[in-house]
């Protein structure tokens, strides 16, 4: 059964993530494996096309297909430091959680600046952290 949905995550290196159904119901496992466009264009939030399979641990995903194969960009800076404000729509971040951040942050930190100490990193951190939740970032 042909059936759209959004993506809701994908890990482009562990190959594998989840789709919500337009159409509700249990999320549908996805594997880079069905997917019939470019790995790197399958983001949170993109539509996609599938067919619905019951695989050995549920509903699985087979022939995904963007919807619009356009890749997502992201906001272009204003001269006053802001974004484009209609380039964003909140259905199409990812919300990480916590842990998920502090790890993607923790990776840009060091490889941004390889001479920062253990102390400096947990500084940086966790000012950066405390930013990203009051701003809703991060799941709370």
């Amino acid at each position: 059964m042909l059936m759209m949905g959004k993506i809701l995550r994908f890990d482009e290196v562990r190959g594998y993530g989840f789709i919500v159904p337009r159409e509700g119901g249990e999320d549908v496992f996805m594997h880079a494996n069905d997917l019939v466009d470019e790995k790197y264009l399958y983001q949170a939030g993109r539509e996609v096309e599938f067919y619905l399979e019951m695989g050995d641990k549920g509903p699985k995903a087979s022939e995904i297909r963007l919807v619009d194969r356009a890749p997502r960009r992201a906001p272009a800076p204003r001269a006053d430091g802001g974004e484009e404000a209609d380039e964003l729509d909140d259905d199409t971040l990812d919300v990480l959680t916590t842990a998920e951040f502090r790890a993607e942050l923790t990776e840009a930190l060091i490889e941004a600046d390889g001479t920062l100490t253990a102390a400096q990193l947990k500084r940086v951190r966790t000012r950066v952290l405390e930013l990203a939740r009051d701003h809703g970032w991060v799941e709370a």
